[in-house]
């Protein structure tokens, strides 16, 4: 009956395809296929080529043009690669298509994505998102995976008079996704009933897009364990710790990583975890700035915190890995005066686009922690003091 997508296994050889549409540029392209790469790595699979050819847009049966997937096809025989990860959504015929074409496993980013979600995923909560979405991806691509649509089939209790298996199918992937939804609305109810017995405190989320050491900034901060690597989503699970800093309590949680074409049914899926995010009084987008698409990596978050309906929120922009950023940027060779200048205009820079809401750190090396940590305390104070204006017994005495 149905057939669930194989999952990559471990040390599997991969080739990555890409297409230059309208309005992208090749550099653009070359850092989506770097970001694929490392989804891959993440998922245990080891990116050996990547294909990249200029269209208008996908073709419709094969994605790519005939001559480019025939050029992958001979790569494919002669290295014996055993997959092949597109960087965008495929439909379901395209699947069948280019498997039949190329005669290996095929996926796509967003297949990827749930597939590392499915490996990380502890909690119940995050194992019944992650499910949700797997079959939220299925459904619409049932047609076009399924191997035997002629077949006809009767029984009782099972499917109606010359019902077909693909009819069959869609119907058990709907019964099971409304039985997810339905287990999920229970994990949320227990959820929001954890939120509420949390008080008055003031909320503070950590957002960023993956990787860019919000895990390792919330130890820092929080003095917490919170499991923290160098691979895209090590966290997905919501962590919340109380903090307090000179007398003055509040919320810290940490949240899922955002991602450039993250798919709609995944943020759909994951809605209860992101409602820290949307019940967060306080964000801190932590920003990897040795990244060198680190402005795009900030405008994919901000979009993000706009479908969320919180980009109105108070917001402290993090400038972390600044000390990888000055081993990237800088040379021996460079004069210490040119150094600081250099990184003074990139700060000046940063002020004025924030509004002086920002710091430059590094989480690792706990390098200008102190100074973040009296903003987040001025930021709480602030915020307590508009919530409850008239309390005179909050727990706080120390002056700003």
């Amino acid at each position: 009956m149905i057939e669930k997508t194989p999952k990559i296994k471990e040390a599997e050889e991969a080739v990555l395809i890409g297409l230059i549409q309208k309005e992208q540029t090749e550099a653009q392209v070359t850092e989506y296929l770097d970001e694929l790469a490392f989804l891959a790595e993440t998922a245990g699979a080891k990116a050996v080529k990547t294909f990249m050819q200029k269209l208008p847009y996908p073709d419709s049966r094969t994605f790519v043009g005939k001559g480019k997937l025939e050029q992958i096809k001979e790569y494919i025989t002669t290295k014996n690669i055993t997959i092949a990860i597109f960087d965008d959504e495929l439909s379901g015929s395209q699947i069948i298509n280019i498997e039949k074409a190329l005669g290996v496993k095929t996926i796509d980013r967003s297949d990827l994505i749930l597939d590392i979600f499915a490996s990380r995923a502890r909690t119940a909560q995050a194992k019944v998102q992650v499910e949700l979405a797997q079959y939220q991806y299925l459904l619409p691509r049932l047609k076009g995976m399924w191997k035997h649509l002629e077949r006809q089939g009767g029984g009782i209790g099972t499917r109606g008079p010359g019902e077909t298996e693909i009819e069959t199918d869609r119907r058990i992937v709907k019964d099971k996704i409304a039985l997810l939804r339905k287990r999920l609305q229970q994990i949320d109810k227990q959820a929001i009933t954890q939120r509420k017995e949390r008080g008055e405190m003031i909320r503070v989320s950590l957002v960023g897009y993956t990787n860019v050491g919000k895990s390792t900034l919330m130890n820092v901060l929080s003095k917490s364990d919170v499991f923290a690597e160098n691979k895209l989503f090590a966290t997905l699970d919501t962590t919340t710790r109380k903090v307090v800093y000179e007398n003055t309590p509040f919320l810290l949680s940490d949240t899922v990583g955002f991602i450039r074409k993250l798919p709609h049914h995944l943020i759909e899926s994951f809605k209860s975890t992101l409602d820290e995010v949307r019940e967060a009084d306080i964000l801190l987008h932590v920003v990897d700035i040795s990244h060198p698409q680190y402005e795009e990596q900030i405008n994919v978050v901000n979009k993000t915190l706009q479908e969320l309906k919180s980009s109105e929120k108070p917001v402290i922009t993090i400038f972390n890995k600044i000390d990888l950023y000055e081993e990237k940027n800088f040379d021996d060779w460079l004069e210490e005066d040119v150094k600081q200048d250099i990184l003074s205009d990139l700060k000046e820079r940063w002020i004025n686009n924030t509004q002086g809401n920002c710091i430059f750190i590094s989480a690792l090396q706990k390098k200008n922690l102190e100074e973040l940590r009296a903003m987040i305390l001025k930021q709480v104070r602030s915020m307590y003091r508009v919530r409850y204006p008239y309390k005179t017994d909050l727990n706080f005495n120390a002056p700003d």
